[in-house]
């Protein structure tokens, strides 16, 4: 025998990388009922599913996410074996832009769809923040109406509304991009050599609802210091240029719940200074339609409000761009009460068909983070006990019989119970009823020579036994009473499960 030693196998570390997370049955139950609810909304509007891969091509997706300043970054991306470059989505909207360009001949116009999926950011993550996760969209495109966005917002609050929030719980709060575009004009950021600076101006005024304004300035300016200790640059503008940002900055005092109050917003806009330019005065008019549209289908600034404040960190925005809030308050990770937040937003991106097309193809569209709004409608209370009943259980007590215990579990099945057979081993029957118990099994099936000679079964109600023995302290008595357990004729089975499930159904 060799004095060497045998190596031990090299054990693979389970682990998952950061950023990216398991979802077990109740949530996954959870997110479907949810996205059903959504799916209805959606179809009720007009739209129909499409759905996309979860790979493009790098140049077809483009350089849209917030906070990057390199080509690829923020995408996960790979190198086929032709060389070509392809990356996960960041969204849903790029693929979709895609889509429509590669099939626009043969569509009807307007377009108007909805999908779901699994979209992916190679970004730090943290507390809440993760790579992956689930949106679901909706989209029409094809049509420049300013009805079709009001439309969107309409359908944003119906959705919400399907889910079993209350009005008074969230808000549609909408701007308009052309708003901060003339705005940025009127500060000499117009033309093409001021794009990156634009951008970045658009990065630092989406901070406001994190950062004090002065520290907003800081990022305007030179740039800012944060505690950690990380510089972030700025967008390098003057004292004068920050300070005609900050004229657009103070409308945020225009907010108001009172019904109607996007009139009065939309007076104190028409009054302001930068009517002068004429973007700002095309976003304050389209922003007034939608306010006249939605408040003549029922919806007043309650529901949906004029928010100039708003403006949506993506670059790819031109025009309308909306934001659903959840008005109640939540605790924390810190332990602070803070109101909920953001759940969906979007807005209209007439410039992303067009990047395939060579012409302008408007479009507008709304996504829900699904992960997120599921956890707002868990802290109200509104989920269902989606911690599902296991299936009923067919215990094996005699091997050589393993075709009449198989034959039993298709009898459950057919008639629409869920049932499955113990496929462990079966040597040890306590082990065959803590396996039902941990399954969350209803019903145990039990049948053993002495049954199957006698056309007997016997039904272990596991529910009824767990609350029975809740009384009983003594593991003799326990033995003695069998709680839960009884024995019925085998051609009685299927009635008597269902008698079983539905008194589990009803208490």
């Amino acid at each position: 025998m060799s004095n060497k030693a045998k190596k031990k196998p090299t054990k693979v570390k389970a682990r998952k990388p950061r950023g990216f997370a398991d979802r077990s049955a109740v949530e996954i139950r959870a997110a479907t009922a949810m996205m059903e609810n959504i799916r209805k909304v959606y179809e009720l509007y007009g739209f129909d599913p499409v759905e996309t891969p979860m790979f493009e091509f790098t140049d077809a997706l483009g350089k849209f996410l917030p906070d990057t300043d390199r080509p690829n970054a923020g995408v996960f991306s790979l190198q086929d074996d032709d060389e070509q470059w392809m990356s996960l989505r960041y969204d849903l909207t790029a693929p979709l832009a895609r889509y429509v360009a590669e099939n626009y001949q043969d569509m009807p116009k307007p377009y108007r769809s909805y999908r779901s999926g699994w979209v992916f950011r190679n970004e730090k993550p943290g507390p809440g923040r993760f790579r992956q996760f689930m949106q679901f969209d909706a989209d029409t495109v094809g049509t420049a109406s300013v009805a079709a966005d009001a439309e969107i917002c309409m359908m944003a609050v119906d959705t919400l509304s399907a889910l079993g929030l209350k009005r008074d719980d969230f808000i549609i709060n909408v701007n308009n991009r052309k708003l901060l575009d003339g705005v940025m004009e009127s500060a000499g950021l117009a033309g093409d050599e001021n794009a990156g600076v634009r951008l970045s101006v658009l990065r630092a005024i989406d901070k406001l609802d994190k950062f004090p304004v002065e520290e907003v300035k800081k990022l305007l300016g030179e740039g800012r210091l944060d505690e950690s200790g990380d510089f972030t640059k700025g967008a390098g503008l003057s004292d004068d240029q920050i300070e005609t940002l900050m004229g657009f900055v103070d409308f945020r005092d225009l907010e108001s719940s009172a019904a109607d109050a996007n009139a009065a917003t939309l007076t104190e806009l028409k009054a302001s200074s930068f009517m002068e330019n004429a973007r700002f005065a095309e976003g304050v008019a389209e922003l007034e339609t939608i306010a006249q549209l939605s408040a003549a289908s029922g919806y007043d600034s309650t529901s949906i409000a004029i928010a100039p404040y708003i403006v949506r960190g993506l670059e790819y925005y031109t025009g309308p761009v909306y934001e659903a809030t959840l008005t109640f308050e939540v605790e924390n990770e810190k332990g602070k009460v803070v109101q909920f937040g953001s759940v969906a937003g979007g807005g209209r991106y007439d410039g992303l068909v067009g990047r395939f097309r060579g012409e302008a193809v408007p479009a507008t569209g709304f996504s829900i983070g699904v992960s997120r709004l599921l956890t707002a409608l868990r802290q109200k209370g509104l989920l269902e006990d989606y911690e599902q009943l296991g299936p009923v259980v067919v215990l094996v007590m005699d091997r050589d019989q393993l075709v009449s215990y198989q034959a039993m579990t298709k009898e459950l099945r057919d008639a629409g119970i869920r049932a499955e057979m113990f496929l462990g081993n079966p040597k040890n029957f306590g082990k065959q009823l803590a396996y039902a118990d941990k399954r969350n099994s209803p019903v145990a099936i039990i049948e053993g020579s002495d049954e199957r000679e006698a056309g007997q079964l016997q039904i272990k109600d596991l529910m009824l036994g767990k609350e029975l023995s809740a009384d009983i302290t003594d593991n003799e008595e326990w033995r003695a009473k069998n709680p839960g357990q009884k024995t019925i004729a085998r051609a009685d089975l299927i009635a008597e499960v269902k008698a079983v499930l539905a008194r589990v159904q009803q208490s």
